[in-house]
């Protein structure tokens, strides 16, 4: 088979170790920023690598190891990736495909539940506060705590969050037509409850807000995969089968993984970046009794890049297949005249 060359093995590594990287940074992120590790950066700057400028104040003792830890956390993801795709040099392109994208599908399910569930509670817990009725339900010290919003993200958000991850193993739709339909019917209720009612509270603009930004952030990967973005283009409808993947390989390389990778960089690469900040601090809007998961909004745009990152590693080997001559590809090379 074609994938049993040196190449296509090579090609396997390539996006198998973007995957993983990708997830270990996301993990030293968190080692560093909510554990208190010693960033990636700073041990190379410790070790006197790269030409980096010494540190202040050098890493000690136990410092110096969680460092080695993390360096080695990289190399083990390019080695693994490695070591899987030798010892399967019959495993075809396409498999390891279909693989990052079923991951990158499951990281999209998962945050379409997150912000289902996170949403109809908070909106719920909000709605509640602002009409004094909370604090007869629960009382009046649950009441203050659900009003600090590291509490309410520790012991509200997060647990529905892991509830989420575990519903997304099981079900398999992604949901983005009821998310669609939810968007749509929290405007409506605004509308109606504002014109009719003369009522409007700041949870129920924050609940349109939370859930539009998902459902633009989180298909986009899905949109990849169906062919759904639109391409603003001249060339690129008339191209060849053979031609239409180069176009995709190269853009998926050129742009694709280095847009996400900006992305995550930026808003991720120290204490104060704007994923980061937001994440760390539990940032709330200043509407009062408005809904605690401005936060979240900032953590979007991980679940984007990462699951783009995954689909285009996905976009990236169908593409070599199908300059490979692997079956199974979208559109044959009999359809487009080769």
């Amino acid at each position: 088979m074609a994938s049993n060359t040196s190449s296509g093995l090579l090609f396997r590594v390539v996006a198998g170790s973007m995957v993983a990287i990708t997830l270990m940074f996301l993990f030293n992120v968190y080692l560093t920023f909510w554990l208190g590790w010693p960033s990636f950066m700073s041990f190379l700057a410790n070790q006197g690598w790269f030409g980096l400028d010494p540190l202040q104040t050098p890493l000690e003792g136990a410092q110096v190891i969680q460092g080695w830890i993390q360096f080695a956390s990289y190399l083990a993801c390019v080695a693994i990736t490695a070591l899987y795709a030798f010892s399967t040099p019959h495993r075809p392109i396409r498999a390891d495909a279909a693989l990052y994208g079923s991951m990158a599908a499951y990281v999209v399910r998962a945050a379409f539940w997150s912000v289902l569930l996170v949403g109809l509670a908070d909106m719920l817990i909000s709605m509640l506060r602002v009409e004094g009725l909370l604090n007869s339900i629960i009382g009046e010290n649950l009441t203050k705590e659900l009003g600090r919003p590291h509490f309410r993200g520790t012991y509200v958000h997060y647990p529905l969050i892991g509830l989420s991850l575990v519903i997304a193993a099981f079900s398999r739709g992604l949901g983005f037509i009821w998310l669609a339909m939810l968007v749509v019917f929290a405007e409506f209720q605004i509308v109606v409850s504002r014109f009719v009612f003369s009522y409007e509270q700041a949870f129920m603009g924050d609940l349109v807000r939370f859930w539009y930004a998902a459902l633009f952030l989180f298909a986009s990967a899905y949109a990849l995969v169906e062919e759904g973005h639109v391409r603003v283009d001249v060339f690129y409808a008339g191209f060849s089968h053979r031609r239409k993947a180069w176009a995709n390989l190269i853009g998926t390389v050129c742009l694709g993984w280095p847009l996400c990778w900006i992305i995550l960089t930026q808003g991720m690469w120290a204490r104060g970046s704007s994923i980061n900040s937001p994440l760390l601090s539990f940032e709330i809007s200043q509407s009062g009794f408005g809904m605690y998961v401005k936060y979240l909004m900032a953590g979007f745009l991980v679940v984007f890049a990462v699951s783009m990152i995954m689909q285009f590693s996905s976009y990236f080997l169908n593409c070599v297949a199908d300059l490979r001559g692997e079956p199974g590809g979208r559109e044959s090379p009999a359809a487009s005249g080769h």
